[in-house]
């Protein structure tokens, strides 16, 4: 796949910069908001930038890893979950309604078969992967069709008007794909990137390690580690190649990508190794708890928004983070300037 992606241009980013200093306030005194407001105002090339339907997509999938035991929790979670977010029940269900988010289930690959619902985007490549213990989790043909498919589903999210798109996931066994990911693409000891997940207790976590190693081994002979491709569709799931799609599709659009946890952190990897032009479209909303999302951001030089300590997935660092993002962009659309409001500049001589 080829996704068009242009690097941020600085055009109006001295406009910009003068408008966000020139606000009634020290210079830098709203430190981060100032940058968001910056980095959002070039992404829209515009001085007076909008938040137009912001929206979110949480994208299901099920694994053929956690056959292997590699999660507290049983394949059928999945599923589960996706009922309770179709049912409104879930966290982030409850902070997308609370700060105005459109929310939408994606069905990129869960082994269920779901009712037509307002909600639920019906999406489903295949029934959940296979198990990389000894195979691919997926064909390339089917990991490029997912992915075209996220593509397709922002194309109409953007010409339905948004312009700012969060990223969650739901996906038991997940958190052992993105470690593969994690350790191939940012070149560390699997070790150090595995984590609880669910919440395994230790023996349970060695398990994992041990599982997740001997995968990594059988396939070191016959992966290219070097071709994002092959990567995610060696050790992804059909909901993580499906959200790299739409990342990638957003950026392409000049949409603000907002990036949750572990696993969509892992996930944006990918889409950067496909093409780094992504980042200067992406906001990082947080930091996760799991092992290993502050390496993964410290690779790319990511700076999160928030650490609340929050492992969940589904989106809700997006979600929460949002609000953060929203008075970002008020007060550089809506705050007075020092001439506006006649108010003295810093060095001004008062008679």
């Amino acid at each position: 796949m080829r996704f068009t992606i242009e690097a941020v241009k600085s055009d109006v980013g001295d406009a910009l910069q003068k408008k966000i200093d020139q606000k009634t306030k020290p210079l830098g005194a709203l430190g981060e908001l100032e940058a968001i407001a910056l980095k959002i105002g070039l992404i829209q090339q515009r001085t007076d930038p909008v938040l137009q339907m912001p929206s979110l997509l949480v994208f299901a999938g099920d694994h053929g890893i956690t056959k292997e035991g590699v999660s507290a929790y049983p394949q059928s979670v999945t599923h589960q979950m996706v009922l309770n977010f179709l049912n409104k029940g879930a966290a982030i269900n409850v902070f997308s309604n609370q700060h105005g988010l459109h929310l939408r289930i994606v069905d990129a690959g869960v082994d269920h078969d779901f009712d037509a619902h307002p909600d639920l985007v019906q999406a489903k490549i295949g029934r959940g992967t296979d198990s990389f213990l000894h195979g691919p989790a997926m064909h390339v043909e089917n990991c490029v069709k997912a992915m075209e498919k996220g593509a397709s589903i922002i194309d109409e999210l953007h010409k339905e008007g948004c312009t700012i798109l969060g990223f969650g996931e739901m996906g038991i066994g997940n958190t052992s794909s993105a470690s593969m990911l994690m350790s191939l693409f940012c070149g560390l000891p699997l070790v150090d990137c595995v984590g609880k997940g669910t919440g395994l207790d230790d023996d349970a976590l060695k398990h994992k390690v041990t599982i997740l190693e001997k995968a990594l081994s059988f396939h070191s002979d016959r992966l290219d580690s070097d071709d994002p491709y092959a990567v995610l569709s060696t050790f992804g799931g059909y909901e993580m190649a499906m959200m790299c799609g739409a990342m990638l599709q957003a950026a392409s659009l000049r949409m603000v990508v907002l990036v949750d946890g572990f696993i969509a952190t892992a996930t944006f990897l990918a889409a950067f190794n496909i093409a780094p032009e992504i980042k200067d479209y992406a906001l990082f909303c947080h930091v996760s708890d799991e092992q290993g999302h502050q390496k993964m951001l410290d690779h790319i030089h990511a700076k999160p928004i928030l650490n609340l300590g929050m492992r969940l997935g589904e989106g809700t660092g997006c979600a929460l983070a949002y609000p953060i993002i929203q008075s970002a962009v008020t007060f550089l659309n809506e705050m007075a300037s020092f001439d506006s409001a006649g108010v003295s500049e810093r060095g001004t001589t008062i008679n």
